[in-house]
């Protein structure tokens, strides 16, 4: 096969600009020159909880938001998902199962030393086997089966099969020194490892508090226009807001949908927004076929089988949620409702995968073809702290439920303790979302869908346990099919497949909000990040 050959078939959704054309949009720019605060420093408030500062310990928004200050990756993605170069100014294929990435020349890591191939080799190692990791990102690195280090600026990926989405995945993975020899969360959390090529350092990380950052005046990108960012973490809705208007934050990012108005209409502020990457999901539990842990029958008995393994009773879940009354009463216009999990327009989105109808009588039918004709009780779980109005959106289901004879109690615990209940298979079900940061299919079917597999590295999110042999057989054709239109068809089957089995209950689509002070614009990210990078003095 001849390498223009090889290209043509490479082309995926989201490289084709950088892996094929041979042109690459340039990462430096000049930096907007404009006033900034006295201080030089950037407050942002954050609504959800960053439970680490190791960039490879859980694939979760706000954990990614911080690590993208510290580190960079070979791959990055602009505001709109689209690939850019990052530490890698170009990625080719050299054959049908080899990526050879060329690194950007003269990049140094935080305490001086020289980035090379050596610490690409390094971070490809330990992304997958960092301990205790509630949800992490071996699935973006399962189809590299060897590196080789052609020189110190030039890397080859060896893979097993044809992996057309390694630039994709690879843009989710931070990039860490080797010579801090970082294996160990705390590390990273203590600062002792936390050294990175990005346009900040830290100088200090308070779990659930705030992380204090420093200006990077080495970094090869544009220049910085803040010498410092404090990165706090603001849970409650209202203290975020009355923050922002108060002076004490300069931007806020989850904006309650109660104040989005009143905020547009504050000469002190602006609201920016665009249509996000997230959807919100309810994940049932399938690790266990015995009695759940908090589903009884009426008279609080628990039962012999887990019903969540039952398709009807899904489905009569599913059907009972009036999907159109939360987005328009409790969302208040800030979300879609949503059948699938990726958003019409984007690449592998099955426009015949329809948001599930309310419909209260045909979802009594189903319980009790399921075996419960008077009902039963549950307990519906979440956080309330991480998304958008995720509490209450909680109790506005339970209350759905509980109409069509499944007495629900609803319990909201903050994300950081949520989130480690969740990988550990505690819950029946949950409130959970999900960025399809990659902007197509296969990031969701391989991170929660597919098998939980640690040995290949599948399933990392996969908290729920679910299980189809048919559709790991479809992934794995999907993930290794060159053609961008042959895959996109069999991306589009595992959509399907998936939501009519109903691996999770989908439930709507977030548009993502932020709250600026008056003289601070801010690059609206689909990917729901609150960064330093995006925001510029202005008007």
């Amino acid at each position: 096969m001849t390498v223009s050959t090889t290209r043509r078939l490479f082309v995926t959704a989201s490289a084709a600009m950088a892996a094929i054309s041979g042109g690459f949009a340039p990462l430096v720019a000049e930096a907007q020159t404009a006033a900034v605060p006295a201080d030089g420093t950037l407050r942002i408030g954050i609504g959800g909880a960053v439970t680490s500062a190791d960039p490879h310990f859980y694939n979760a928004s706000p954990n990614n938001g911080l690590a993208m200050h510290i580190f960079d990756r070979l791959v990055e993605r602009d505001a709109q998902a689209r690939l850019q170069p990052g530490l890698a100014t170009s990625w080719t294929p050299v054959s049908e199962t080899v990526w050879e990435f060329k690194l950007r020349p003269g990049v140094k890591w935080h305490d001086g030393r020289d980035f090379t191939a050596e610490d690409v080799a390094f971070t490809i190692e330990r992304t997958p086997n960092v301990p205790n990791s509630p949800g992490g990102f071996g699935g973006f690195v399962r189809s590299i089966k060897r590196v080789e280090i052609v020189d110190p600026l030039t890397v080859r990926f060896h893979t097993e099969r044809p992996a057309p989405l390694v630039p994709t995945d690879l843009a989710a993975v931070a990039i860490i020194a080797k010579h801090v020899n970082g294996t160990a969360t705390e590390d990273y959390n203590s600062g002792k490892a936390a050294i990175g090529t990005g346009p900040y350092k830290l100088a200090s990380y308070t779990p659930g508090d705030r992380t204090e950052l420093v200006r990077n005046d080495d970094w090869f990108g544009p220049k910085q226009p803040w010498a410092r960012v404090s990165y706090r973490f603001l849970g409650n809705d209202s203290g975020r807001v009355a923050a922002l208007l108060a002076g004490d934050i300069d931007m806020i990012d989850q904006v309650p949908t109660s104040d989005i108005a009143r905020l547009r209409r504050d000469n002190r502020v602006k609201v920016v927004d665009v249509q996000g990457l997230r959807v919100i999901y309810l994940l049932p539990d399938f690790s266990r076929d015995g009695a759940p842990n908090f589903v009884t029958d009426l008279n609080g008995q628990k039962l012999a089988k887990n019903p969540f393994r039952d398709l009807r009773f899904r489905q009569a879940l599913s059907m009972a949620i009036n999907r159109d009354a939360l987005c328009r009463q409790v969302m208040e216009g800030t979300a879609q409702p949503t059948g699938q999990w990726l958003a019409p327009g984007t690449y592998s989105y099955n426009p015949d995968v329809k948001p599930e109808a309310f419909n209260p009588d045909r979802a009594k039918a189903l319980l009790a073809e399921a075996g419960f004709p008077q009902g039963l009780k549950l307990t519906l779980h979440g956080p309330n702290d991480r998304y958008p109005n995720d509490s209450r959106i909680i109790q506005a289901i339970g209350q759905m439920w509980t109409r069509i004879g499944v007495q629900t109690s609803v319990e909201a615990a903050p994300w950081a303790s949520f989130s480690a209940r969740n990988a550990r298979q505690e819950f029946d079900i949950r409130l959970l979302g999900w960025a399809s940061t990659t902007g197509e299919a296969a990031y969701t079917l391989v991170n929660i869908l597919s098998t939980f597999d640690p040995q290949n590295r599948l399933g990392a999110n996969n908290n729920g346990r679910y299980s189809n042999p048919q559709l790991d057989e479809l992934i794995a054709r999907a993930t290794s099919t060159l053609d961008d239109g042959d895959r996109e068809k069999l991306l589009q089957q595992g959509v399907k497949m998936s939501m009519d089995d109903l691996a999770f209950i989908p439930i709507m689509q977030l548009v993502n909000v932020w709250a600026v002070r008056r003289g601070l614009d801010y690059n609206a990210r689909a990917d729901e990040r609150s960064v330093a990078m995006e925001a510029k003095p202005g008007a």
